[in-house]
């Protein structure tokens, strides 16, 4: 909110623009189809007992199938409930929201860019030897990362986090400014205003300079806040651009798998990895959940490669282009001279597999943790085998500690999130929530060692839903900034104790429980 604005009428104008917004037309549309489907479902259901028994053998067949289904239990539980208690609704919705199947041909298409990229994604034998030799702990990780995720891991990278969206939007912009072959950009929410104005004024200056400039972005992230088709008015600007998953008003499988990331790659040697996306609320410009605290990391060297190699994997796949991935490779002349910062090894994560690459790599940064773990996080609705984890680290002497908001962008997710703090203190973690606002960074800093930063929350939604991206780091600067940063923040935090948990209302721990059953479906 505009600094002196009338929170209500702020408030009112945003309730009744919802209204005539694309995404509310797009989903009442979907509504309106789940109604007419479940209510034939339901007059069939009436006239016969045999079409009945058929409805609920088939809820049964479904269950058996999410039963021996290779996906996370709690994931599977939650929607079991749902088939069980709504035998017809239950199943059209896990038929459409929770299949995550693409058609034969978009399937084919993303292999053949995995394909097309893997021989430019080879690892360097000699920087794997490098960190054999002074970490295993360090090599395992890296090794997971590159066998589930196909990125290999860098040296002569140089990496520093930004512990604000203001100081990222400072060197966001003095690095768009020194571009000289392209710039790619991936973002889940763009708005217009101070922020999205002012790279647009540079993206189109640049385009003007003759750099090839591509963006991308997701289409029910910005369905609220960009003009519909907004892709063709930057297209008219001599940007190249396309919206990732266009929203339609079709039930549909993909539905909800949608491109979180936030990237920006320039000329192969500099790359940008955020929590922030572009929009005013990221940069303190405007007001929505007090004070917005954010991050981003920023690697120049040989590891900003991985994050090009990793938007044209999406620009190929959505456009249905060919581009030659070998063209963008950065020069060696761009190379030379960079410092070795440790080592970095960006990761993204898809959810069309199997392959829980987000959660498996948090998982093995905190199964390798011996002194702390510190986490930032804006969510915190975890699976069993994430809680029983942390919950062990710190009854094996671990400081762990994790910070989430005080004041929360969603009341009924902070409430889940709260519905976790319980166990989690009894077992000795210790939480603290970030009183000026709302903390929207995702960061993980270990040891002094290690750290991840990058798009991925501490939620189902992030870990087995959503497109997501990070950054891998050991033994580099940007760590001790991690920590310089998470200690610093905790001075403007209030500790959790376990005996306010244990007295909150009983009305509150009723919610929290049924909202926990259904957690992954959140």
């Amino acid at each position: 909110m505009v600094a002196g604005a009338n929170p209500w009428e702020y408030h009112m104008k945003k309730f009744f623009s919802f209204f005539i917004s694309r995404m509310f037309i797009v989903f009442a549309l979907i509504g309106i189809q789940a109604w007419i489907i479940i209510s034939l479902f339901l007059y069939f259901d009436d006239q016969s007992e045999v079409i009945r028994t058929v409805f609920w053998v088939i809820s049964l067949v479904m269950v058996l199938y999410i039963v021996n289904k290779r996906q996370n239990p709690s994931y599977k539980l939650a929607w079991i409930i749902v088939i069980l208690v709504l035998p017809v609704f239950g199943v059209l919705m896990y038929i459409f929201f929770s299949q995550r199947q693409l058609t034969r041909r978009l399937r084919r298409k993303a292999e053949l860019e995995l394909e097309k990229s893997r021989p430019l994604l080879g690892q360097d034998r000699r920087v794997t030897h490098e960190l054999e030799q002074k970490s295993l702990d360090a090599l395992r990780q890296t090794d997971y990362i590159r066998r589930a995720s196909t990125f290999p891991v860098y040296d002569k990278t140089e990496s520093e986090y930004f512990s604000s969206g203001e100081a990222f939007f400072g060197q966001l912009k003095t690095e768009l400014e020194k571009a000289e072959r392209y710039i790619f950009m991936e973002y889940f929410i763009v708005e217009k205003g101070v922020m999205w104005d002012s790279v647009l004024e540079i993206l189109q200056r640049k385009v003007a300079e003759g750099v090839d400039v591509r963006f991308m972005y997701d289409d029910m992230g910005c369905a609220r806040t960009l003009p519909f088709r907004y892709f063709k008015r930057l297209r008219e600007m001599g940007i190249k651009a396309t919206v990732f998953n266009p929203l339609r008003p079709e039930l549909s499988s993909i539905f909800n798998n949608r491109n979180h990331r936030k990237v920006t790659v320039i000329d192969g040697h500099t790359a940008f990895c955020s929590g922030a996306n572009l929009a005013d609320e990221y940069i303190n410009a405007i007001e929505r959940f007090g004070h917005w605290k954010d991050g981003a990391v920023m690697l120049k060297g040989a590891g900003a490669w991985a994050f090009a190699v990793m938007f044209l994997q999406a620009w190929n796949f959505m456009m249905q282009e060919d581009s030659d991935y070998s063209v963008f490779r950065p020069k060696p002349e761009e190379l030379d001279g960079r410092g070795s910062d440790g080592y970095v090894q960006p990761f993204t994560d898809d959810p069309m597999d199997d392959e829980y690459v987000s959660e498996n790599t948090y998982m093995n940064m905190l199964s390798r943790a011996k002194r702390y773990l510190y986490i930032n996080t804006p969510y915190l609705i975890l699976d069993n085998e994430f809680m029983t984890a942390l919950e062990n680290a710190a009854k094996s002497g671990v400081d762990v500690r994790i910070t989430t908001p005080h004041i929360p962008d969603k009341k009924m997710v902070f409430l889940l999130t709260r519905a976790h703090y319980e166990e989690l203190l009894k077992a000795g973690v210790r939480i603290y929530e970030y009183t000026p606002g709302f903390i929207h960074t995702k960061t993980f800093v270990c040891d002094d060692e290690f750290g991840i930063i990058g798009t991925i929350n501490l939620d189902y939604r992030s870990l087995f839903l959503h497109y997501e991206c990070g950054v891998w780091l050991y033994g580099t600067k940007a760590i001790g900034q991690l920590k310089e940063d998470y200690l610093e923040t905790l001075k403007v935090c209030e500790e959790v104790s376990y005996d306010e948990i244990c007295h909150r209302p009983w009305y509150i721990r009723l919610m929290q429980a049924i909202l926990r059953v259904f957690a992954p479906l959140m």
